[in-house]
């Protein structure tokens, strides 16, 4: 690993449909200088969504293989044979540009991250109002059967017991006052020495 000081890692984790993905797109859209980690996943790919773009798209043989191979940071098994990973190459990718690494990875994805990098990491929780509000954009997205919701729901409440392990918390009840606060969390964290 490249262990250049100036190198720094955000991490934007938060409970499915709590907004970090929103978060993450308009952060990308600041004067920052961070670029994106792109996630590798086994699970199928969403309407819209880009392979080698929003994630690196695997199958679960293909994501085992690298696993085995030991060139994973991190990974979870989210859901049975739903896999997501943050591959070491992808960290040395973005430095090699100049760029600070930014991470949308799931709550222990966020931990683990965190864990390994210690200080040049700054770990910031997305967290949604409540659990109603929660629900609401869950099944607001049209993408979830009642049992997947149901699933995604009991996982969120699993996650938000994790909050007090990351470095900020920031409550997404307003998604601009959102964005603004974590624009200024990242400034305050990449002006450190």
């Amino acid at each position: 690993m490249n262990d250049n000081p100036s190198h720094k890692l955000i991490i934007i984790s938060a409970p499915s449909g709590a907004g970090k993905t929103s978060i993450v797109k308009h952060l990308l859209q600041q004067d920052l200088k961070l670029a994106f980690s792109i996630s590798v996943t086994s699970r199928p790919m969403r309407p819209g969504e880009v392979d080698k773009k929003d994630y690196y798209f695997y199958t679960v043989e293909e994501f085992k293989a690298k696993l085995e191979a030991g060139e994973f940071l991190e990974w979870q098994e989210v859901y049975a044979n739903q896999y997501y990973g943050t591959l070491k190459s992808e960290i040395e990718r973005i430095w090699a540009t100049g760029h600070h690494v930014l991470f949308d990875v799931d709550v222990l994805g966020g931990i683990n991250i965190k864990k390994y990098y210690g200080d040049k990491a700054l770990s910031i929780f997305i967290k949604p109002p409540s659990p109603e509000v929660l629900a609401q954009r869950l099944a607001g997205r049209g993408t979830e059967t009642p049992e997947s919701l149901a699933k995604r729901l009991a996982k969120a409440d699993y996650e938000l017991s994790f909050e007090d392990q990351f470095d900020k918390v920031v409550v997404n009840d307003n998604l601009q006052v959102a964005q603004e606060e974590t624009i200024q969390l990242i400034r305050d964290f990449l002006q450190q020495e």
